[in-house]
């Protein structure tokens, strides 16, 4: 590459660098994850964008770049799950849910198991839905209310359930990434099943052991008190866990949540007609700034697409791999800078995936091998970036930074550990 195509290349990637200097840095610096807000450090970002772009395109025409990218049908639907999320989850906790799930959890599980239980629940469930945001949805709230009563750390309890709905979205037959591996590598899902698994087991393995240790210096406080009316009031939740295990839509899901919340709070007189609608209302609101943010992200990475710093990276990774360990080094890299500039694991996938496939076949790769490596990398990617859709749902629900939940996220950080080491020593090994 000339140094003009290098320039290019990274003036278009900037937005993203700074995005993360005046967010992450900045935060540092100030030592307050809560000093600068993630929607000021985007919006500065965003303007920086559309300021650089210069492909001919009038001060309009890039601002409808933006635009087109703030409101694409994936940003859109990000938008639907946050505003029925917020209405769910503030619904529930109005009407008891929340409070009598906590109630159960602390009869049935010791206090000193909780985290390893939290975790192996959110990889079962994550791992039969197939969608690592349904699994958050589903649980962050009531891991927040249990942090609350047990005194465990809310963002350490949240990174749990982040860290196990990831699990299942890498390795379910039925997520979205999954999908987009196997059939851009062109490899059987039972194949890419059994060598992912293979790669993650140890995190997994590694990650309860942690969170049993952990579990073991918590102060053990009094059980809340579990009655028939709390067994009524878990109804809300056990329908959305059965309904997403059936491979229902997140969305018609949440539906089904606040239909279902609104009659048993009628029903047992824990909430009114016009409470309802005010719980959700409040609900959607706290959602704000993740939409705003989810939005703004959108747009900037539309920017970014535009001026050619996905195809930027792509080239400068892949510039000079000679060996097949290097070669596969470049299928993690590729994916992970594409991940980082998409801040979406299966468009990270679907957007690397051919040239992963030529790599492949030039240094004979197994398509398992490659398929396993990009969807692993990307999940650690996406569960580590606070811009990502996982993070901001699961900072929303519970009232945290998402910042915050990052150095507790001891699952995704594992398996991109182990990614790195599979490589170095080429296990598992696949001939085919």
């Amino acid at each position: 590459m000339n140094v003009k195509n290098i320039k290019r290349g990274v003036l278009a990637l900037s937005p993203i660098a700074l995005l993360l200097a005046i967010y992450l840095a900045g935060s540092l610096v100030a030592g307050d994850f809560y000093k600068i807000p993630i929607t000021a450090a985007f919006m500065v970002s965003a303007v920086y964008a559309i300021a650089i772009t210069r492909n001919g395109a009038t001060l309009d025409e890039r601002i409808k770049n933006f635009s087109r990218g703030a409101a694409n049908s994936r940003v859109m639907l990000m938008v639907w799950i946050f505003v029925l999320a917020g209405a769910f989850a503030a619904l529930a906790k109005s009407m008891g849910a929340v409070d009598s799930t906590v109630a159960l959890t602390l009869h049935l599980i010791p206090q000193r198991f909780l985290p390893a239980g939290i975790f192996v629940a959110a990889c079962f469930i994550s791992m039969s839905i197939g969608t690592s945001v349904g699994t958050i949805v589903a649980l962050t709230p009531v891991v927040t209310a249990l942090a609350a009563q047990v005194g465990f750390d809310v963002a350490w309890l949240v990174a749990i359930v982040v860290g196990g709905a990831f699990f299942g979205d890498n390795l379910s037959f039925i997520s979205d990434t999954t999908i987009a591996a196997t059939q851009s590598q062109g490899c059987s899902m039972r194949d890419k099943f059994k060598t992912n698994f293979l790669l993650v087991l140890p995190a997994a393995i590694i990650t309860v052991i942690i969170y049993l240790f952990s579990g073991v210096s918590a102060a053990v406080t009094e059980a809340m008190p579990f009655t028939a009316m709390d067994c009524i009031k878990i109804i809300p939740y056990i329908v959305v866990i059965i309904t997403a295990l059936c491979g229902i839509n997140v969305l018609v899901v949440l539906v089904i949540g606040i239909i279902i919340s609104s009659l048993i709070g009628l029903l047992t007189g824990s909430i009114g007609g016009v409470d309802i609608f005010s719980s959700m209302g409040g609900g959607i609101a706290s959602m704000g700034e993740l939409i705003i943010v989810t939005m703004l992200a959108g747009g900037l990475l539309e920017i970014v697409k535009i001026n050619g710093g996905l195809e930027f990276l792509i080239r400068a990774v892949t510039y000079k791999v000679r060996s097949q360990r290097a070669a596969e080094f470049s299928i993690a890299l590729i994916t992970a800078l594409s991940n980082f500039c998409t801040a979406n694991n299966t468009i990270a996938i679907l957007s690397t995936g051919d040239i992963v496939r030529d790599i492949t076949r030039t240094f004979d790769i197994a398509p398992r091998r490659s398929a396993s490596i990009m969807d692993t990398t990307s999940c650690f990617v996406q569960g580590i970036i606070p811009y990502g859709a996982q993070l901001l749902m699961a900072a929303g629900l519970a009232s945290v930074s998402p910042v915050a939940i990052i150095p507790h996220l001891y699952y995704p950080m594992l398996i991109g550990l182990i990614v790195v080491l599979s490589i170095i020593f080429r296990i598992p090994r696949c001939k085919n």
